[in-house]
This record gives structure tokens, sequence and C-alpha cells, in this order.
């Protein structure tokens, strides 16, 4: 039997399992399995907790996409992977540092309870998101579904190619994101994003995430709007509020060199157990 717990970020749901204190060793047909919302437990990711790699860590971090496919960083993952390890009494810092595959993350407690993620910093070269060209350019354009697609592309430690809309309710996001995802420009597939732009410091955004679906909320994929946004000179650098399906973030971004900042909530939904 495998303990784990069900936790929220603003929507975008995980099955989280402490793999320090259990002996976890999952294949991708049983992370499916899990994931599954009719048969199994229902996330859209599902986060391990592991020793860290690092002396300087406090554990490692890893992300299974609701596919079974692992990726290298989730960012409402990480607020609901800091909200576990203190609910879990796995640690009592109101700050800690996680090894994941795309390098280090910090997560932070403040006085409300929220908490922030240091996102690192944003990677622009081609080779680095990675996109299928060797010029880099503020944005990128394909032909997708015999429509010509505009983007910008940026990892924040996954790929991430977001479009600027006029209206996120009337765009076809799993048409257009289901077909761009997994469109050759992007060797390792992508999240796509869709923007749209309120004013300087507010954004409305819907994210097709791959190895998933549309889901209510995407931690990386905030960052990444807010950093395309800011790139195009289209938004301001600080308290850049993200209103997503479910719910709100707030970024903040200094520019290029500098890290991104995430701040929100993460909630805990009910523990189980489950046998595979």
């Amino acid at each position: 039997m495998i303990k784990f717990t069900k936790m929220h970020g603003l929507g975008n749901d995980f099955v989280v399992i402490d793999a320090i204190k259990q002996n976890i060793s999952l294949t991708s047909s049983q992370i499916k399995f899990m994931a599954d919302r009719h048969f199994g437990i229902g996330c859209d990711q599902l986060l391990l907790v592991e020793k860290p790699v690092s002396s300087n860590a406090d554990f490692k971090y890893r992300i299974f996409n609701a596919d079974g496919s692992e990726v290298a960083q989730c960012g409402n993952g990480a607020r609901c992977f800091a909200r576990f390890v203190r609910d879990k009494k796995l640690t009592t810092k109101d700050k800690i540092t996680v090894d994941t595959d795309s390098g280090q993350l910090t997560l932070t407690f403040d006085k409300a309870d929220l908490i922030t993620v240091n996102m690192g910093i944003p990677r622009h070269l081609p080779k680095e998101i990675p996109i299928d060209t060797k010029q880099q350019a503020i944005s990128y354009k394909l032909l997708v579904n015999h429509t010509e697609i505009e983007f910008g592309a940026v990892s924040m430690g996954n790929p991430h190619a977001v479009i600027i809309v006029k209206d996120i309710n009337t765009e076809p996001v799993v048409k257009i994101g289901s077909a761009l995802e997994s469109h050759v420009f992007f060797p390792e597939r992508a999240n796509i994003g869709f923007m749209q732009i309120i004013n300087r410091q507010h954004i409305k955004l819907r994210v097709y995430e791959r190895g998933a679906t549309e889901t209510l909320a995407c931690g990386s994929g905030a960052c990444a709007a807010v950093v395309i946004g800011v790139e195009q000179n289209l938004l301001d650098q600080n308290n850049i509020t993200v209103e997503l399906p479910g719910g709100q973030l707030e970024i903040n971004w200094a520019g290029r060199g500098h890290a991104v900042f995430m701040k929100g909530p993460a909630t805990s939904v009910f523990e189980g157990q489950i046998e595979l």
C-alpha cells in the first residue's frame, strides 16, 4: 500500500507521495493509473518527495505528468511540495532548498501562509528551451492547423510557448494547444500559454500543459507568460497579477539575468492509500 496526499495549487491538482519514509518505485503505467480520474485517484501531476542529492539541499523534488512522463519543473507543484513537507513534519524550516532535474528551487513561507518560489533564471537560447531554430528572437511563427501562430518561447526549467490573444474565453485552447505542444519545433514538446493582457500589471492566462491537457493553473506557465510580456514591453516587472481559471498568482521578474519569483497558495485536500 502506498500512502499519498491529494493537493492542489489553484485547481492544478497533484498526488504527492513521501518517498523518504516509504520505499517507492513506480512504473509509467502505474503513474498513469493513479492519475486517471475515473479508475485511479486523479491528478494533473504526481510529485515525489525524495532525499536530497546536493549537500546544501533539503529534499529532491520529482514531477511526473499524467501520461507517466517525468518532467523537470512544475511551479504549482513546488508550492504543494513545500506545504506537504511542512504538514508531514519532514521539516520545520520557513525556507527550504530542493533539488530538481533543472537545478535547485528555493521555497519560502510568508506570514500569510502563502508560498514564494524562486523559479530560477529564465533561459532564452533556442538550444536551452529547446526549440528547433538557431536564431534567438523575441517571437517566432509557425503554421498550425493552416493558421500562422506567433508566440514567444522561454524555458522555466521546462519549455513554454506563449501566445498573446484578445480574449482567452474564445480561444480554441485545446485545438491549438494540442497541435503546438507536440510540433517538431519543440523537440521535448512544450507547454502552450494563451495570454490576454488586461493592463501592464494584470493578465489572464490559460495553459495547455504537455503530457496533460488544459489545467486550471500552471505556475511555470504564469512565470513564462510574464517573462514574455516583459520581454515584449507589454508588462511591468513587479507585482504582476496572473489570473488563471483556478485563481491568482503574483509574479515578479527584474529582467534578463534575474530569477522569477512566484507567490501563491497550496491546499491539501485529502489523505489516502492505494494498492498497485
